[in-house]
């Protein structure tokens, strides 16, 4: 952010450019920010082209509604909201966030355990859990929602989420603990 605020000396200034349509600044935002903003991406979607092409429509959905930032709290902070909220709608297109025990079991053969877990191969984990486990754990942990946002966020029960988010736990915990580097044999 550095770059930008010695440019725009605030992220407040920034977003007023943005509003005005200012095209050198939506080129220094998405330069600063479309790296982020697809490893956001990438956290809900394991298709790469598919989280490339949900980031560039993100930064358009930014870029058309920044007028609609209150000024309160962090522009940046926004801007991620709409992006996982972009992330969300597309799961949701594609009925992606329902959970069947098949594909829990499909996910962990598929998913290669001889891993030592750096932070690459974390969240190649996570990425392979089951779309619904997936979207909660993201959400929970990484995002910090509570249980009650993400249920009205995602149209489901705040006990669902709970449910989702233990059993995402439960198989990282699994993964990691046959993991050989520590100390359990695959």
């Amino acid at each position: 952010m550095a770059k930008i605020l010695s440019l725009f000396e605030t992220e407040y200034d920034l977003a007023k450019a943005l509003i005005k349509g200012d095209a050198y600044a939506q080129r220094m935002f998405y330069e600063k920010f479309s790296h982020r903003f697809l490893a956001i991406c990438c956290r809900y979607i394991s298709d790469k082209m598919a989280a490339e092409d949900l980031m560039v429509e993100s930064m358009m959905k930014i870029f058309d509604k920044v007028s609609q930032f209150g000024f309160k709290g962090s522009f940046e902070g926004w801007a991620k909201r709409l992006v996982v909220n972009e992330a969300l709608m597309y799961l949701r297109s594609k009925k992606m966030l329902e959970v069947g025990i098949d594909e829990v079991n499909e996910s962990l053969n598929s998913y290669n355990q001889s891993l030592d877990f750096e932070s690459d191969e974390l969240m190649k984990l996570i990425q392979s859990l089951p779309n619904g486990y997936r979207t909660v754990f993201n959400l929970y942990a990484i995002e910090g929602y509570n249980h009650n946002e993400i249920a009205e966020m995602l149209g489901i029960s705040e006990g669902t989420s709970k449910s989702q988010l233990s059993r995402a736990r439960a198989i990282l915990q699994e993964q990691l603990t046959k993991n050989e580097r520590y100390g359990y044999i695959v």
